[in-house]
């Protein structure tokens, strides 16, 4: 937008981290609304449109980034809030599918708190910009315009319903609830297509008391996942320290394995998965919270990009895809998304035409990514449903098998998972010569046997004082 240019006014549907995020990109060329449905909190608390925000979250380093890139100085914030920045796979003790990762110097790193934590200091960030209003308790109705151009929304307030609201452009980032596909639908704008994979599966959350010196040592965080390529229910078990001395936990398995609200089942579980680790530390905590579950978690993604969006209007985070939550991949996929929009803005007007559909394949290549990682693992589940994997698909999952397992003994095939995990390079990455060459010769040989924590670390926790079995592998912090 040129100085001469008519001031322009863009409305964000949603007040959620992407919907926050698309706001803040848009602020620097035009004045933003933002429609939410909820009262949004002051502070950490929890809303109401964001019932898995009770379950862990984590912020993988590709996210941090890309919203650093956005809200300069927020991994500062966070942390002065009370977030832990984690070192990966230093400050991290996981069981993959192919065995324990050695915990070896940071090659990525991530952002641990509770999701009320990282999503308050977002919101105080972008309320705080001069060009951003947000209009809470109030709902979108419909989208107004033309299958050309989108105008505007329709909008039911707590003063009044149906009120217009004129726009240049309408980001849509009301979530997985979306009911863009309708609402364009109305328009006349048909054939969006939307794909599903399903795992059945539910997850469990409960938060803890941390032992007495836990979080001043720096305890890891733990984590079993499951075996996609075993024939049996997916489980898996997960502590992450958060702020204020807690331990959020959360269990979770895919259909005939699922875990349940009985909070008495809750630590019998967490040590009935692939290793006994997680109900082991949780044993003779203090439990702080109810258990939460929560179910609906399939793989969802709506193509907007391949259809003929009107002109002013784009979808952004979770109205576009929605990924199973044990990847940590939504809250990094829309902050990617997001900066790519802000990148595409240096050249675009914003109510230029063709802005939306240049935004919506902008951002495209985040979500496909993302989709391909979690949906090509989660079909593997006995029971799941959806689009099986596209032929030549075995060769490719042999290629990334042999490098998981080799991620388990040899460090630079660690440091190629981790890039590609936390979303600082794409899968393609895993193809390079350098890797390939690494993957070759990748084997088993000295894996870890058993969980590399330290002793300090046994000892903070309540276990036993050996380090258990392990096998050659540096356990160094």
């Amino acid at each position: 937008m040129t100085q001469s240019s008519p001031p322009r006014h863009a409305v964000v549907i949603g007040g959620s981290l992407a919907g926050l995020l698309a706001a803040a990109v848009l602020a620097e060329h035009a004045s933003v609304t933002v429609i939410e449905a909820d009262p949004l909190p002051q502070g950490p608390a929890p809303r109401r449109g964001l019932p898995q925000g009770r379950h862990t979250h984590l912020l993988w380093s590709g996210g941090a980034r890309a919203i650093e890139g956005i809200l300069p100085g927020i991994t500062a914030d966070w942390t002065a809030a009370g977030a832990i920045r984690r070192s990966l796979p230093t400050d991290l003790v996981t069981k993959t599918a192919k065995g324990w990762l050695p915990r070896y110097a940071e090659k990525q790193f991530n952002i641990s708190c509770s999701r009320d934590l990282l999503d308050s200091v977002v919101r105080t960030r972008v309320a705080a910009l001069e060009a951003v209003t947000v209009l809470q308790r109030s709902r979108v109705r419909a989208l107004e315009g033309t299958a050309d151009r989108v105008t505007g929304v329709l909008v039911d307030t707590p003063e009044e319903a149906g009120v217009r609201v004129a726009a240049d452009l309408v980001v849509d980032a009301s979530g997985r609830g979306s009911r863009a596909r309708t609402w364009l639908q109305e328009l006349g704008v048909d054939g969006i297509r939307q794909a599903e994979v399903d795992s059945g599966l539910v997850y469990a959350t409960r938060i803890f008391e941390a032992p007495a010196g836990a979080h001043e040592a720096g305890f890891p965080i733990v984590n079993v996942q499951s075996d996609p390529r075993d024939p049996v229910p997916g489980q898996t078990a997960t502590i992450v320290p958060i702020e204020n001395g807690r331990w959020q936990v959360t269990l979770s398995g895919t259909r005939g394995g699922q875990p349940t609200g009985d909070p008495e089942a809750f630590i019998p579980f967490a040590k009935g998965v692939r290793d006994p680790i997680v109900g082991e530390l949780l044993e003779g905590k203090k439990p702080l919270t109810d258990v939460a579950v929560t179910q609906g978690t399939a793989n969802r993604r709506v193509y907007f990009e391949k259809a003929e969006l009107p002109d002013g209007f784009f979808a952004i985070g979770d109205s576009v895809a929605t990924f199973n939550p044990l990847y940590g991949q939504g809250m990094t996929v829309a902050a990617r998304g997001a900066l790519a929009v802000r990148s595409l803005l240096a050249s675009k007007d914003p109510a230029g035409p063709g802005f939306g559909r240049a935004a919506q394949r902008a951002l495209a290549p985040q979500v496909a990514m993302a989709w391909d990682l979690a949906t090509s693992q989660d079909i593997l589940y006995p029971g799941a449903t959806g689009a099986r994997p596209r032929a030549g698909a075995g060769l490719l999952d042999a290629y990334v098998n042999r490098l998981t397992t080799g991620a388990t003994t040899h460090e630079p095939l660690t440091a190629a998972l981790f890039d590609v995990l936390t979303m600082n390079a794409s899968p393609t990455h895993w193809l390079r010569p350098s890797v390939v060459w690494h993957v070759l010769r990748a084997s088993d040989r000295g894996a870890l046997t058993g969980p590399p924590l330290t002793g300090a670390e046994r000892t903070v926790a309540g276990l036993d004082q050996g380090t258990g079995p392990v096998g050659a592998a540096d356990l160094t912090r």
